[in-house]
């Protein structure tokens, strides 16, 4: 496999171990690794169509989606470092991968789909959406628990008699409350890092609390979104500013996260608020006076403004004038009773009429939303909409018209102002049978419209497992084929420069032929104090502390007497590399087993720009594969210019 969880070595290792594998057994290969550096040698949809078989070795989650129809073997990313050649022969024994078929047709607003490279704004987008899943279950299902089991109704909505509910309601709503800002930040993070992180959080935050502008319903999950990217890619035109030398430390951790979040939440309240505040008021004033017409039109309009955004600003327009009317006009709440449950419900039951469709996160999330839509949470279907916004809003908006309607026309009534089966449980709906026969033509509405939408399309499933590291990198696969005799994967796209990749990152001065150290902490003590004679060391404690709390996240001994640890740390003024021999070998928790001999470290600035130091990684990792390159290594004699000239080959 090709894709590790940090996306650095063990990425290209196992490429290059699984194409000299391929060589050697004679069959083609291509191998498209997906590491920090994004996707390279991307597969084409022909090359996966003419494969015999796809290996997929990877310790993070992958999307298989553009690999239906083929035989897929998923393994660590072990695995395809230390057994290729068995991974080779058992591929064409795999089992055939059954999800959806991924087709050329057309994609969703934020990307492509099927076989092709997803953009940079679908990536962020879906890394956002991967964050926020969690916060929407567990704050829904939680509200939804508390209201079955401790809710009644009153004149004034649904109350509890129990403190301990009203706790267990409270708790979820702080759930829904992050929901939001979590959304903004990680789509901020995947765009512009860490130092987007803050700004999007808070941009977030600003967005969903329309009191900040005058706006009683606030922006909800689209104004999120909006804040996510807008954050995101101010932090990255930002870092694009040259600064003195004496201020470059301090730009990730204050300069970018404080500049940024200040311009970008004045900019949201005094520029993109006050439109969305007069808008809501506007809307207010047009539902009123709809109210002389006929039911059914009143029922479409609100059933539309309820499922379009699902909580913001349209949504709570339409709830709050249906609330607001409750005493004098219940037929109005009772429209928007039934629209309510209709998007979580519709997408829960398309997740269960084609479960091809959709991924297994997606199945999940599914059941989820069909729990949540009996206790009228709308917010439900907030990951779907977010995920494929140009298919689920509108098959949401179709449904919640046709329940607004039928509601209208049947003059059901809802006398408190919730909305979804749960008010008619406690007894506060006129006309139960109706209200119901609403919602489930509803729901089935926008359950066959999105699998409408989704076929013609020929969809992919679109929502990623909750993210537990950075910004997702995407899938990466080999593909074993039974031509003979094919070359070995490219390198990647930086190795066809001129000249060597380490070429002004490593010298003689940050090369030593024996290392004195015999345990990893000491080695990498004192490869940061050979790292120190470069004169790119600002601070040789805080390398040493960034390198061991890297190795925290997993070892960085490659297994074949190999080590590489590496940091982005501010302690570094310069991207920097060293190298040095062990006679006896370091224990470096290798996969292998084996002892660290040959031990490189990394470091470059924090604020750094760029990925060259992630293409020197990945070229190193490359060559190191290469048994008479790592021989040469362990037996040249002499001095440090030695090994430099053995390293220069490293391209």
């Amino acid at each position: 496999m090709t894709a590790c969880p940090t996306g650095i070595a063990h990425t290209y290792m196992a490429a290059e171990k699984l194409a000299q594998a391929a060589q050697a057994l004679g069959h083609a290969m291509k191998v498209e690794t997906q590491g920090s550096i994004g996707a390279e040698n991307v597969l084409s949809e022909r090359e996966i169509t003419e494969a015999d078989g796809v290996i997929v070795a990877a310790d993070k989650d992958v999307d298989l989606s553009r690999f239906a129809g083929k035989r897929v073997l998923s393994v660590g990313v072990a695995e395809g470092i230390h057994h290729p050649e068995r991974l080779i022969r058992d591929v064409l024994e795999a089992p055939v991968h059954r999800g959806p078929a991924a087709g050329a047709g057309g994609g969703d607003l934020f990307g492509g789909v099927g076989g092709k490279e997803r953009g940079s704004v679908y990536k962020a987008l879906m890394n956002g959406v991967s964050y926020m899943i969690p916060f929407v279950v567990v704050g829904g299902l939680l509200i939804a628990v508390s209201l079955a089991l401790g809710g009644r109704t009153t004149p004034q909505g649904i109350v509890f008699d129990s403190s301990l509910w009203q706790s267990v309601n409270d708790i979820g709503v702080i759930g829904f409350t992050l929901m939001i800002p979590v959304l903004s930040g990680y789509i901020a993070y995947a765009i512009g890092d860490r130092p987007a992180l803050v700004p999007g959080m808070v941009g977030g935050w600003v967005a969903s609390h329309g009191e900040l502008y005058d706006s009683k319903a606030g922006a909800g999950f689209i104004g999120a979104i909006a804040t996510g990217f807008l954050a995101g890619y101010l932090v990255l035109w930002i870092k694009k500013v040259r600064v003195p030398d004496f201020v470059r430390p301090v730009m990730p951790i204050i300069v970018i996260p404080v500049v940024a979040t200040t311009s970008l939440c004045l900019f949201f309240v005094y520029v993109i608020g006050r439109p969305i505040a007069w808008v809501f008021e506007h809307l207010t004033s047009w539902l009123g006076g709809l109210t002389g017409t006929s039911a059914a039109l009143v029922g479409v309009v609100l059933g539309l403004m309820i499922s379009f955004d699902m909580g913001g600003p349209v949504n709570k327009t339409a709830f709050l004038f249906g609330a607001g009317l409750v005493s004098k006009n219940p037929e109005v709440m009772g429209m928007c009773a039934a629209a309510i449950p209709v998007p979580p419900l519709g997408q829960g039951l398309a997740t269960l009429l084609r479960r091809p469709l959709f991924s297994a996160q997606e199945r999940e999330t599914g059941l989820a939303a069909l729990f949540m839509g009996c206790f009228g949470i709308t917010e439900g279907a907030i990951p779907f909409a977010a995920a494929r916004p140009a298919r689920v809003i509108p098959a949401n908006m179709a449904g919640g018209a046709v329940a607004g309607a039928v509601a209208g026309l049947a003059a059901v009534q809802d006398n408190v102002p919730h909305g979804g089966p749960v008010v008619a449980v406690l007894g506060a709906v006129e006309g139960v049978p109706m209200f119901f026969v609403a919602i489930a033509i509803g729901t089935m509405v926008t359950a066959l419209t999105t699998i409408t939408l989704m076929m013609a399309g020929k969809g992919a499933p679109a929502m990623p497992a909750p993210a537990v590291g950075a910004a997702a990198a995407g899938s990466g696969a080999a593909l074993a084929g039974s031509v003979p005799s094919a070359p070995a994967a490219p390198a990647s796209a930086g190795a066809a420069s001129a000249g060597s990749a380490l070429s002004g990152h490593l010298t003689a001065r940050t090369v030593r032929p024996r290392l004195a150290a015999r345990g990893k902490e000491a080695a990498i003590r004192e490869m940061a104090g050979l790292l120190a004679a470069s004169g790119a060391v600002t601070d040789v404690d805080g390398l040493v502390a960034a390198a061991l709390a890297r190795e925290e996240l997993g070892t960085t001994g490659l297994g074949e007497e190999i080590a590489i640890p590496h940091a982005k740390t501010d302690a570094v003024s310069e991207p920097v590399v060293g190298f040095a021999r062990s006679e006896e070998g370091i224990e470096w928790g290798a996969l292998d087993g084996t002892k660290a001999r040959l031990i490189f470290m990394i470091a470059v600035p924090g604020a750094a720009a760029g990925d060259e130091h992630l293409r020197i990684l990945a070229m190193l990792s490359r060559k190191l594969m290469d048994p008479e390159f790592r021989e040469r290594l362990l037996s040249a004699e002499g001095e440090a210019d030695a090994l430099v000239r053995v390293l220069q080959e490293v391209r």
